[in-house]
């Protein structure tokens, strides 16, 4: 429930649904603090809400998200609240990256989502006048909430960002001496479930050089040998997995190969995981390609497998 609900004085339905007032008398909804989604679907552009008018900054557009609940991510609570506000069906996105206005005594994430299963937005409480799929070259243009008006230059531009992680799952398991060689296809697929977990959660916007707070990578696992036919996530019906297999038809290293060149093509930000030398070699030489599109956004860079593991472990503790 968003703040406007509670200038109506509707009942109060979770622990979050509160002001948090500042020493110098600002008001700023959600006790645990609060998030939006900005639901992003390329061919139609970025869902908005137009707020009505008895609302906070009543009348503007910005997106659908309110109060979080306790114990709740930014991630989960700003997906609530758009299925709530605006009928975003379970599975329709995918977290990208998140932003966060910190002010310490309050804060509010913007959760940038990827549309993976179109849908038609539903008016689903008295807080919308409407809600519209607007072209990101038109956003500036409507009467903006000014919240949302601050911060959509620097959205506007990671829009087009998309960090993808191209793990080399033979360095990785080997590179921990946990028995893993009695049996390479389970020790394949506890990483795989480490790095869903991992790509879930998000990685803080510094560990992979990039701007705004947190990121949600995409995950390539390649996986040969005795441990390509490991389930693949990508099989199942939950669009928000964050790992695909790629099963290497021969040598594995000439997949990431091919697989990172097919990715910096489309732009992407790529980070192979590897310690191997020569890999890392042949990646370091993909730099110069460029792509067909001239793309400021391409890169691709090797990130060692110790770099990988302290963030997993992090995740363990």
């Amino acid at each position: 429930m968003s703040a406007a609900s509670a200038d109506r004085e509707l009942p109060v339905t979770n622990s979050g649904d509160a002001w948090v007032v500042s020493p110098t008398g600002e008001q700023y909804w959600g006790r645990y603090g609060a998030a939006g989604l900005l639901a992003y679907d390329v061919a139609r552009g970025v869902l908005l809400q137009h707020r009505v008018a008895w609302s906070h900054h009543g009348g503007t557009w910005a997106l659908p998200g309110g109060a979080l609940h306790e114990g709740e991510s930014a991630r989960e609570g700003a997906i609530r609240e758009a299925q709530e506000e605006a009928g975003v069906p379970d599975g329709s996105v995918r977290a990208r990256f998140e932003s966060v206005l910190d002010l310490r005594i309050w804060s509010y994430t913007t959760v940038v989502a990827d549309v993976v299963v179109p849908f038609e937005p539903v008016i689903s409480d008295p807080e919308s006048l409407a809600l519209e799929w607007v072209p990101v070259d038109e956003v500036d243009r409507r009467p903006l909430h000014p919240g949302f008006a601050a911060a959509w230059p620097e959205l506007r531009a990671l829009l087009e960002v998309r960090p993808v992680a191209v793990v080399d799952a033979a360095n990785v398991v080997g590179s921990v001496p946990d028995g893993w060689w009695k049996d390479r296809a389970g020790a394949t697929a506890r990483l795989r479930d480490r790095l869903d977990a991992w790509g879930r959660a998000g990685v803080a916007a510094e560990r992979v050089t990039l701007d705004s707070t947190r990121w949600h990578p995409r995950v390539l696992l390649v996986a040969e040998g005795a441990a390509r036919d490991v389930a693949d996530p990508a099989d199942s019906a939950d669009v928000s997995c964050a790992v695909q297999i790629v099963r290497a038809p021969g040598a594995g290293d000439d997949t990431i190969v091919s697989v990172a060149q097919e990715r910096l093509s489309r732009g992407d930000r790529v980070f192979v995981v590897t310690s191997d030398r020569g890999l890392a070699e042949r990646i370091d030489g993909l730099r110069g390609v460029g792509t067909s599109g001239e793309d400021a956004n391409a890169s691709v860079v090797v990130r060692p497998v110790r770099w990988l593991l302290d963030q997993l472990d992090d995740g363990r503790r």
